[in-house]
């Protein structure tokens, strides 16, 4: 697996965490969460994708989306939603679910975080926590962005259960720290808990990796293939190089045809087109973290001419790269104002 592959693609479509819940559950309890795409805008302005993510503080519990079957969740587990599925948190399966209020998360998005919640006879004290509970959850979303073209969140399954094996026992054990720093007010610790949540999903992915099956396609299994890695990690290195499938066949150690139909077998298209969509993503990062000419961030990511660099980021997005770059920022500074 390239892991700076990984990274790099995790840095340009903007990971970040946001909006913690600190839940305590008494011997009976259940939960469902909406779509994340409903409650986005409260927990996450400004964000295309947001995934909901628990991690199991104490005791156990199932976790459920509709169409498969449930999955027993144990201390320290971790299950995370990457397609924003409505979903079911409870003790036990089959339990009647309390809905989760949309029109709550919108009002209480501004409140101290972690937002202590209670359910089914876990009595809260004065400061919101609930010594007695059974079973307490660390919940918590990412968000990133999914256009121009982000390869790995549609790689991803719609449940995504890690168990605290050896390789993430620390998970919890963090979480929890985090959790009392916020809890107890010390300063930083909402950026301690964000921080931590976009560190347990890049473990979580490359956990998850770990335990495909050989013969398993996708983004991530053509990350983790030898000959096919090589050719997304040289592509992502050298984006703006004049690549060719013979110069990226040279490189992996394939001959052309058996690069080509490796790479459409792994990832699920030419070297080519995944390089061209690559790079309207590396493009649009630039003109979003900079005021550098659309003309010199054409020639960063391998266009010779500003027009035809326009020409293809318009069909990428539906909008020149001007147009895209002054949108984005009247977007941000509405959020900031807001």
């Amino acid at each position: 697996m390239t892991r700076d592959t990984l990274s790099d693609v995790l840095s340009s479509v903007r990971l970040r965490g946001a909006v913690f819940y600190y839940v305590s559950c008494g011997p009976e309890w259940a939960a469902e969460a909406p779509p994340a795409r409903e409650i986005a805008a409260a927990v996450m302005p400004d964000v295309e994708h947001v995934m909901e993510f628990h991690v199991i503080i104490k005791g156990s519990g199932w976790a459920a989306v509709l169409g498969e079957a449930p999955v027993r969740l144990d201390a320290g587990d971790i299950v995370m939603f990457p397609q924003g599925d409505a979903h079911v948190m409870s003790s036990a399966p089959g339990l009647r679910p309390t809905k989760l209020d949309a029109e709550w998360v919108f009002a209480t998005r501004s409140d101290p975080k972690p937002i202590p919640v209670a359910y089914h006879g876990a009595e809260q004290d004065a400061t919101g926590r609930a010594p007695d509970a059974v079973s307490n959850l660390a919940c918590g979303f990412l968000g990133c962005d999914l256009r121009p073209f982000n390869p790995l969140i549609a790689t991803l399954p719609r449940l995504l259960h890690l168990p605290a094996d050896g390789n993430g026992a620390w998970i919890a054990q963090v979480m929890q720290q985090a959790v009392n720093t916020s809890q107890n007010r010390r300063p930083g610790g909402e950026a301690v808990l964000e921080r931590m949540s976009e560190m347990m999903f890049v473990d979580a992915v490359r956990r998850y990796v770990e335990t495909l099956p050989e013969q398993s396609t996708g983004w991530l299994a053509g990350l983790r293939d030898r000959h096919v890695g090589r050719a997304l990690e040289l592509m992502h290195a050298q984006v703006a190089h004049d690549w060719t499938i013979e110069a990226l066949a040279g490189k992996a150690a394939l001959s052309r045809s058996a690069l080509y139909d490796r790479f459409v077998r792994l990832v699920g298209q030419p070297p080519m087109q995944y390089l061209a969509q690559w790079r309207m993503q590396v493009a649009s990062k630039l003109l979003r973290q900079s005021h550098a000419p659309v003309a010199s961030i054409a020639l960063d990511v391998g266009y010779e001419s500003e027009a035809a660099f326009a020409r293809a980021f318009k069909r990428a997005v539906g909008m020149p790269p001007a147009t895209w770059r002054r949108t984005r920022d009247a977007v941000r500074q509405t959020d900031l104002s807001g």
